[in-house]
Parts: C-alpha cells; structure tokens; sequence
C-alpha cells in the first residue's frame, strides 16, 4: 500500500524525534550516585579508622572508605576541612594518617554547549527540514498539475542516424497503399512543389484494416521516408476523468507538432474517441465528445503551410464519426488487407533477418500454411519458431521449428501430460480420421495439412487444413462441403461406437453458424436472396448487439427449417462417406492411434491422392 508523500514525511520526522529522545535518555540517565553523609558521620568514621581518603572538590567532599565504598558530603565555602573536622571532634592522630586531597573546579564547556544544542539549535533544524520537505511537495503537485494537461505522445524524431527508423521495406505487402502514401512523403518533403501549384495535400489519412495487418508499421514508415518528427499517441490517451482534460492535450498535441513542422501526428485506435457521437449516453457535455470536438476544430483550422498531417489507424471505420471522415479532415481511407501468400512469404524473411536460419527453410511453404494471418501473426509466428529452437538447445532454426510454431500459434502448445485412455484415444482417432476422410472424399474443400490426436489447446486432437490458395470469394458448394467435413468427425463416431461424445461439440457449433450465416446472411438458401435480420451498433460501448428480427414469426419458421435441413443434408453426406469407405476409416484411425501424428504425404498416399503442388 504507498502512503501519502505528505503522511510519508510525518511519520519520518516522528521517526527522528523518537531516535534522539532514546539518544538523550542515554546521556542523561542517571547513574549510581554515592550515598550521602554528614560531617558528623564523617567524623565518627574517621575515629573507628573506616576512612580510607577525601577529596575535596570546592564545596563538594568525596570519602574513599577502607572497603571502596564512596559517599559524597558537602562544607561550608571558605571553611578549612581539617579545621572543621578537629571542631566537631576528629582524632588529630587518625586525621593526620587519612589522605586529604583538593581538585579544582573546572567547568567544562561540554556542560553548557551539548544542551543548548540539544535542546535550542536541533529542535529549530527539524522544523525547518519539515517545512522545506512539504514546499517541495507543494511544488512538485503544482508541476504535475500542470503536466496534467499536456499531451503523452511519444516523440520520434528526425534523426538520420536512428537505428530503429522505420522504412516503407520494413512494411512487406501493402503495395496499394504504400502507393497512397508515397504522395504525402513527397509533400512533405518538397511542401513548395505543391503548394505551388494551388495544391491541397490531404489533411487527414485514415488507415482501415484488421488487427495486425501494419497500420502503425505504415504510419512509422511514412515518418521515416519522409525523415520528420513522427508523434504518436493512442485515442485512449486523451479521455480522462476530469472534464476538459482531453481537448486541453488535443491543442498542446496539435501546437507542439505545428511547431516541430513538418511533421506527422499518429493517433492510434482512433475509434476509441473519434465513435458516433449522439448516442443519448453521456449527454453534450461527455469527455470523449469534448476531446473529438476539439480534433474536429483542431484539423479543420489548419493552414495549409502548416506542414503538419494526420495519420490515424481503426479496424471499426463504420463506427466513426461523420464529421471526422468529410473532405478536409480525414478525406483520404487506405484500406490494408491481410497479406496474401507472396506477401507473408515476404513478411516472415523480414522478421526472420536477425535470427541464425538452417539452411533449408522454405518460406513459401510456410507461407502457403498460414492463410488469413496478419503481419503481426506472422511475427509472432518466427518468434515462436526462435523460441522453440532455443528451447530444444538447437543453435540455428530450422523448417521443422516453423510448421510447430504455426500450430503453437492456431491451437496452442501440445499438452502431451493430457493422457486419454485407451477408449477415449480411440474414439479421438476415429473422431479426426472421420473429419479427414469426409473432407478428402468432397470436392471443393481445403488438403489436408496433417492429422493428429495429441492434445492442443482445448482440443483432444485436430485435422489441420489449409487453403490451397488465398480465396476472397467461397461459394454455397464450398460452405456445404465445409459443413459436412466438420459433421464427419460425429459420424465416425456414431458408425464405430454406436453414439457421439461431447467432442463434436465445438463442431457442431461451427456448422450451426455457418448454416445460419448460409440462409440469413448471405441470401444463398431457398428463401431467396434476402438478408434476415438488421444488426444494430452500440455506439458507446462499440460492441454488436443481438440482430434484431425484421421479420415475422412465419418467416422465423422458414429460416429455422431450412438451417435444420442444410445440417442434415451434411450429416447425411458425411454419414454415406464414412460407411462406403469404413475400410479407410478403420486404416487411417488405426495408423493415429499407433503414430498419434499422420502428414500430408502420408494420408494422400493412403486415400490414393496423387500430390498436387500448391497454386500461388
């Protein structure tokens, strides 16, 4: 738990103060005093020879007995000792064989010195410590106050030099839209050409795409062709609790970056404050409308010789604010799609430069294995692999350390502590060899990568399958075959063991939504083509709500029997499948059992499938 810097302080000093308490307590603890005596009782010591010596301090008289024993008595000033002690009857005889010693009094200057130190110039010392402890606290909140309003962006600057500068061959792929940008590097660097001409250059460039297909990496790369200060910050940064907070970072944003000019200002998931604004949550007075208000203003009062433009980067481009996407602020959208196969290829020897590679890495075939992964994906992909590598003690990484980390990467390291039973293993293995042989046996669906029944992730085994090609468009043929390999798992099972377990599951889930997406979405079921249903945005949250029916129960009735007989159309093919071709089905569980693993070359020279290369 952290204390309050001023409680800190407090408690600190109290601290002190009791320390030097038990410090003085020391120095002034009382000792053993001597016992006192009167001159009376020193005489009838003396007289019964107990007296050893006295001394004689000023008024002050120290007795030494015979047994070491002191006692301390007191004389009058200018008196004589002997004399008053042969007045109050000492023996002169005994008197004169006692050792009478005199000491002078000198005063120490320790005596005065230490407590008027101790108890005038210390006290008035930790007072003054206190007070200034507490005013540089006082001005250190008066600074974070002020700190408050200014922006955090981080700033990368111009420097030519810089190891981490960021170029458009540092961002593979995205040819389209290294294009779109290439004119705004050249505008900023040789502003005049265009501004020569009456040019505009845009304001405001929007980067669409999924998560992790390079819109930063893009945004860095521009910075970087263009050598100009880059200022990044992400949309969240700016909303805070306290009102007014957001808009006043905005202006010190937007002032800072006019005067490093020319200059580029990155605002990332720019969705996080730049949503729909009048959603009847949170009123006109709302933090994040205030702070989209001012990039609004801000933008759209540009001088044209500012020099300074605005990059920003959402994947939730249909949620964002009107106002924020018309001519004159963000009037330029750049779509980045996911790599595609020669792209990814391109990617993975980017991220694999600083990383000791064997010799016979392939990455077009890596490539062709991770259809509809994202730069960032990739990435990921190669870190793995190293990881893996590094793990068994290897010194370089090899072909077989990438394909197991794409697998790492879409279903999860292997739980090989995940031990089935004799049963359960060979109810898995005709579980993936009926997934396998049903998909094998369709024309239209993706080959078959490898099948195996060692656990991942959530999953008691996989059949992993890739597409042979990046196809952007499927058809109803595609989508059915699709359904009916995800139902050839449960078939299997009904077939050899009379029943399905509860693996078929998340196989099931799969086909339903397919289904559905087949009849309601897509328009390609007997209802003609009509998309059932309207999906309303929840704007503030930015999140999908349920779709909302646009059609009657009648309707409903129709949807619900044509997505039943789309399911079992495919359970049907897949149940013929499996029974016409059980010999197959019993030879490819049987091999999983025994190996557990089963690889492309060997399930196609088992199903009589002559090997095809990849189209790219």
């Amino acid at each position: 738990m952290k204390l309050n810097p001023l409680l800190k302080n407090f408690v600190f000093v109290i601290l002190i103060l009791v320390a030097l308490g038990g410090v003085f307590s020391l120095f002034y603890l009382p000792a053993q005093e001597p016992a006192k005596v009167s001159l009376s009782q020193i005489v009838t010591d003396i007289n019964a020879d107990k007296v050893k010596k006295i001394t004689v301090s000023g008024e002050n008289i120290l007795v030494t007995y015979t047994d070491d024993k002191n006692a301390d008595s007191m004389k009058e000033s200018n008196s004589v000792l002997s004399d008053v002690l042969t007045k109050l009857g000492a023996d002169q005889t005994k008197l004169q064989k006692i050792e009478i010693s005199a000491e002078s009094v000198k005063e120490s200057v320790w005596s005065w010195l230490l407590p008027a130190l101790i108890y005038g110039i210390l006290p008035l010392l930790l007072i003054g410590f206190f007070l200034w402890t507490m005013l540089r606290q006082a001005k250190s909140g008066a600074g974070q106050v002020m700190d408050f309003t200014r922006s955090k962006a981080k700033i990368f600057g111009a420097d030519p030099n810089n190891k981490e500068k960021v170029t458009f061959k540092d961002a593979a792929g995205l040819k389209e839209a290294k294009e779109e940008l290439t004119e705004i590097v050249d505008f900023l660097k040789f502003p005049k050409k265009y501004l020569a001409m009456g040019a505009k250059i845009p304001r405001g460039v929007l980067l669409l795409g999924s998560a992790g297909v390079g819109k930063t990496l893009l945004a860095r790369a521009v910075a970087g062709e263009a050598n100009v200060p880059f200022f990044s910050i992400s949309g969240s940064e700016f909303v805070e609790m306290f009102v007014g907070v957001g808009s006043a970072r905005v202006r010190d944003l937007f002032s800072t970056a006019k005067k490093a000019a020319p200059s580029i200002i990155f605002i990332d998931e720019l969705d996080a404050i730049g949503r729909h604004r009048g959603a009847g949550i949170g009123g006109g007075h709302d933090e994040r409308e205030q702070t989209l208000n001012m990039i609004l203003v801000e933008m759209d009062g540009f001088e044209k010789e500012s020099g300074v433009i605005v990059i920003a980067a959402t994947n939730r481009g249909d949620i964002l604010d009107p106002a924020l996407l018309r001519p004159g602020r963000f009037d330029r959208k750049i779509i980045l799609d996911p790599p595609d196969v020669h792209d990814r290829e391109a990617i993975l020897q980017i991220h694999s430069k600083s990383k000791p590679l064997a010799s016979n890495i392939n990455f077009k075939e890596i490539a062709e294995r991770t259809p509809g992964f994202s730069g960032a994906d990739l990435a990921n992909v190669a870190n793995e692999a190293a990881l893996l590598a590094a793990r068994t003690n290897k010194t370089q990484v090899f072909q077989k350390d990438f394909l197991e980390a794409i697998e790492k990467v879409l279903l999860g390291p292997e739980r090989k502590s995940h031990l089935l039973s004799k049963k359960e293993k060979e109810i898995v293995a005709y579980h993936e060899a009926g997934h396998a042989l049903v998909s094998s046996s369709i024309p239209g669906t993706d080959p078959v990568r490898k099948i195996s029944i060692i656990s991942r992730g959530t999953a008691g085994g996989y059949t992993f399958q890739v597409q042979s090609e990046d196809n952007k468009l499927r058809t109803k043929t595609q989508f059915m075959a699709e359904i009916a390999t995800l139902m050839g798992g449960m078939c299997a099972e009904r077939l050899m063991f009379g029943e399905m377990t509860t693996g078929a599951s998340n196989d099931l889930e799969k086909a339903s939504s397919l289904a559905r997406k087949i009849v309601k979405e897509w328009g390609m079921g007997s209802l003609g083509p009509i998309v059932f249903g309207a999906k309303e945005e929840m704007v503030f949250m930015g999140r999908e709500i349920p779709d909302q029916d646009n059609y009657s129960e009648k309707v409903a009735e129709k949807i619900d029997k044509e997505i039943e007989e789309l399911l079992k159309s495919a359970e049907k093919k897949a149940t013929e499948i499996v029974k016409r071709r059980k010999p197959l089905l019993e030879k490819i569980a049987k091999i999983l059992i025994e190996k557990e693993t089963i690889e492309r070359e060997e399930f196609e020279k088992i199903m009589g499938i002559k090997t095809k290369e990849i189209k790219n």
